[in-house]
């Protein structure tokens, strides 16, 4: 792979550089790449509405009952208000480094790297996650695809299976290596196909829920949050529901390679979480009234179907079109393995442009202007704790998602609150300004912390997630928050080789934005 180093003599900003839709950003990336629409898709893809759905409509129901659309519903309300306070920071510091970058300016480079590091760890433990929903569905489609059911049981064999998902990691590296013209074209395909049969499957639930021995009928007290009986139900079920939308960030990413991306990132952005909403809505109260929730049979509570709902469901469902529902979740997982390398990589890279991280990760592609070590980085890190994790933990699934759970409200809530505190000195110089600056912001930053710190005192017991346990502790707190505590020794370490960022001399609150192509 032939690569060169993009040399930082000054933080990026400072120097002349090209504004045209294919200019190069002083990180050497190209602009221009993607318009509102391809970073939209992106987005829904790097979501995977069809595999976080088969992924976590057990686990939420287990935690939420029949209150799930309200969990949904309250899940969803942080995530907006992020997504406004990302938008906010877009438009002012435009970067690829988006968390770490804005953190870094807002309360200093210590608490930015480990913002930066919280990124870093969720996108790492949701690879290792997309690429085992892959291997479960890829051999679940072969073994329907040639009538053999013994091949869907060779998932089982977890060498066969850890080995399986480095070959898919290693493809969906190749495709982020290759760059953004590649990328577009596979998630247009996959990211459609996936949608129209959560279409058809949404659409023959309802036409056949009444025809299921389980089925329940519609009810508007789904949507009653009082229903639920302890704050912990609702901190573990929004914990769960956040890993639900969690994605749509990639849309500010990849804001130096879009048209205009002070402005078309952060609408992206939004757009992607309020069209997951209503995709998440349909399937949750179409399952629901087919399935019930009961703990037995298709029921959402029947622990042995938790880890791939659609499985269980896809046949009773859509029949002889069940193969489609297979196909769409390995599309789904694979698609999503493939556009989120580009949040790690691009943050990897920023890091690395801005001396946060040893300089090889600074390097892009001198043929495809993408950040060529990073992306390669990230696949192994992320392959490696796949590997890990199929040894320690008993639910790789389950387990993986309530850690992930609490990276994305760590690293989410610490931008949020970034973004009030950077723009503290004109909160009060318009309504507009008060809102989406600073009570947008410190709620959705102040909700994400309060549900991260609930779940992270929940998940010291063992039998919290799978039940899996080191030493005592729950497996679920030594992922969540021993993860940030290697953090902060990594971040150690990195203070000692690389000081400069640390002592302020890189990235501080008065660098340039970045100029990105209009």
């Amino acid at each position: 792979m032939t690569e060169t180093i993009r040399t930082r003599t000054s933080p990026a900003g400072s120097g002349p550089h090209s504004r045209g839709t294919s200019g190069i950003s002083p990180k050497g990336l190209k602009g221009g790449q993607l318009g509102l629409l391809a970073v939209v898709v992106l987005g829904i893809s790097t979501i995977a509405p069809a595999y976080t759905l088969t992924s976590a409509l057990g686990p939420t129901v287990n935690e939420a009952g029949l209150q799930l659309p309200v969990i949904f519903l309250i899940g969803f309300i942080p995530m907006i208000l992020v997504s406004l306070a990302y938008r906010e920071l877009n438009a002012d510091s435009p970067d690829s480094g988006t968390t770490f970058t804005w953190v870094t300016k807002a309360f200093g480079p210590w608490v930015g790297w480990m913002g930066g590091w919280g990124l870093l760890a969720a996108n790492i433990i949701v690879l290792s996650n997309l690429a085992g929903v892959a291997v479960d569905f890829f051999y679940l489609f072969l073994s329907q695809l040639t009538g053999s059911p013994g091949l869907a049981e060779l998932s089982a064999n977890k060498a066969l299976n850890v080995l399986t998902c480095f070959v898919f990691v290693a493809l969906a590296v190749w495709v982020s290596y290759r760059g953004l013209h590649t990328t577009k074209l596979v998630q247009y395909i996959l990211v459609g196909f996936q949608l129209l049969v959560l279409g058809l499957f949404v659409g023959m639930a309802f036409a056949n829920w009444s025809s299921s021995e389980t089925a329940i009928p519609f009810s508007w007290e789904w949507f009653d949050v009082t229903r639920i009986e302890t704050f912990g139900q609702i901190a573990a079920g929004i914990s769960l529901s956040i890993f639900v939308y969690w994605g749509w960030d990639v849309c500010l990413t990849v804001n130096e390679e879009t048209s205009n991306g002070r402005k078309t990132s952060g609408l992206a952005g939004t757009l992607t979480a309020i069209i997951v909403l209503a995709i998440y809505l349909l399937v949750s109260i179409a399952t629901m009234m087919f399935a019930g929730v009961g703990d037995t049979g298709n029921g959402l509570n029947n622990t042995e179907i938790h880890e791939n709902i659609f499985t269980a469901l896809a046949s009773p469902i859509m029949g002889p079109f069940a193969i489609l529902m297979s196909l769409a979740v390995l599309s789904s997982s694979a698609a999503s393995l493939q556009s989120t390398f580009m949040s790690p990589s691009r943050s990897m890279l920023a890091m690395g442009f801005y001396g946060a991280l040893p300089a090889p990760f600074g390097r892009v592609s001198r043929k495809f202007a993408t950040p060529g070590f990073a992306t390669v980085a990230a696949g192994i890190m992320s392959a490696g704790f796949y590997a890990v994790m199929h040894v320690v933990s008993e639910n790789v699934l389950n387990d993986t998602i309530l850690a992930l759970g609490l990276m994305i409200c760590f690293y989410y809530g610490l931008t949020a609150l970034a973004c009030a505190w950077y723009f503290r000195h004109s909160v009060f110089d318009s309504l507009r300004h008060f809102v989406l600056r600073l009570v947008c912001p410190v709620l959705g930053g102040v909700g994400l912390f309060v549900v991260f710190l609930q779940t992270a005192v929940d998940s010291w017991a063992p039998e919290f997630g799978s039940g899996s346990e080191i030493f005592g502790v729950g497996l679920v707190f030594v992922l969540g928050v021993g993860i940030l505590a290697s953090g902060a020794a990594v971040m150690l370490i990195m203070a000692k080789v690389r000081p400069g960022f640390f002592r302020g001399e890189t990235l501080k609150r008065d660098t340039p934005a970045l100029v990105v192509p209009e």
